[in-house]
């Protein structure tokens, strides 16, 4: 698992919460910082990325949560 330097714990939040939180967060790490999603919510799945492509944020990948939630992981590039 990737080390972040945020990580949102979005369990249990329904569409379009998960991004709402990333959004208002991301500026809280320093420009080539990590940020993880945590979200139960498959519709996190697609939104994320989506979201990347565009805020110009880069969208490293998903990964499994320690308890086994996806993970979604954002690079942030400005």
């Amino acid at each position: 698992m990737l080390p972040s330097d945020l990580e949102l714990d979005c369990r249990g939040m329904l569409c379009p919460l998960p991004i709402i939180e990333l959004g208002k967060r991301y500026a809280e790490v320093p420009v080539g910082g990590l940020v993880a999603v945590v979200a139960t919510d498959v519709a996190a799945r697609t939104d994320v990325p989506a979201w990347c492509r565009m805020r110009g944020q880069e969208y490293v990948g998903e990964e499994e949560a320690d308890d086994g939630s996806p993970r979604y992981v954002v690079r942030r590039i400005s």
